[in-house]
């Protein structure tokens, strides 16, 4: 089970998240992005920090070259949460209505253009909606963190084995989920 305040106090991480795992932009790289998204104290702080070292040794035209290599042209680095699990399966169509609902559930439009499981999009959406204290996030959040807990596991051993920077990104990005488990979470749920 995720504790919804401890994650709701990382909101900024992740809108950190979701601007690094889009296409990349020269504002994207601007020091002070990375110093108002995280605190020493963050689960994702010293993984983020190693892969801002690794980025500022690339020209900008090198990073999008990069983001393009690993995320659009190798199926196994897919940021598309869902595809690792369901690849075009029928349950993926579902899985993909189920998170659209969740965002417009909570006031987020989905764009037209974009799948309801892409990984930014997803990390926005955190970052963006105000979902604490309301009665239908714990469930909600289940399903979002599963599906990302799930999709980033494959992507993270993808870009571990191409020793992409990206890794320590998304190994930031686990952590911080992995912070907001609560300790002793019952299964009776799933029995």
């Amino acid at each position: 089970m995720i504790n919804l305040e401890k994650l709701y106090g990382y909101k900024r991480s992740f809108g950190f998240f979701a601007h690094q795992l889009t296409y990349p932009e020269k504002l994207d790289f601007h020091p002070a992005f990375l110093e108002e998204s995280f605190s020493p104290g963050d689960p994702a702080y010293d993984h983020v920090q190693k892969y801002w070292s690794l980025m500022q040794d690339y020209s900008l035209m090198d990073i999008k070259e990069m983001y393009t290599e690993t995320f659009d042209f190798q199926k196994d680095a897919t940021l598309y949460m869902t595809y690792f699990k369901f690849e075009d399966a029928r349950e993926r169509g579902q899985m993909l209505a189920k998170l659209k609902v969740l965002y417009e559930m909570f006031g987020l439009e989905m764009p037209d253009e974009e799948l309801s499981d892409f990984l930014p999009l997803m990390c926005e959406f955190i970052y963006a909606a105000e979902w604490l204290g309301d009665p239908r996030a714990p469930e909600s959040f289940r399903l979002l963190i599963a599906v990302l807990e799930d999709g980033t596991y494959h992507l993270l051993q993808t870009l571990e084995k191409n020793e992409s920077p990206y890794f320590h990104l998304i190994k930031g990005l686990r952590e911080t989920f992995k912070a907001c488990v609560e300790q002793g979470a019952s299964s009776r749920e799933h029995g």
